[in-house]
């Protein structure tokens, strides 16, 4: 599954942002949530399959923790899409002033 697409869902947005800092198991998760441990464990399949975490077995526990680099990556891409987006927007802007000021200080007719 697309990155993108994993964080298109709100928990699983929350998940991430509880393992950023540290290396959480799916019970710890789990409780901060009123859901499910099968459904959390879910959610993070679908993002380690996205590789927004990684999943690491200590015993019989699963302990997970948000990847780095991908984040990275992710907000690279946003940066470069938002900077487009908004630089077409601005153009776009720009181009509606001028047809309006254009259109208010047309050609004057004088009356005779």
């Amino acid at each position: 599954m697309d990155a993108f697409a994993a964080l298109g869902e709100p928990r699983r947005r929350e998940i991430l942002r509880l393992v950023s800092s540290r290396e959480l198991s799916v019970g710890d998760i789990a409780r901060r949530f009123d859901v499910t441990r099968p459904a959390i464990s879910q959610h993070l399949r679908v993002l380690k399959e996205a590789g927004l975490v990684t999943e690491r077995r200590d015993g019989t526990r699963r302990l997970y923790r948000s990847r780095p680099e991908t984040i990275a990556q992710l907000w690279a891409s946003l940066e470069v899409f938002w900077s487009e987006s908004l630089r077409t927007l601005k153009v776009a802007a720009e181009h509606e002033e001028q047809q309006r000021r254009s259109r208010r200080h047309g050609p004057r007719h004088e009356s005779h």
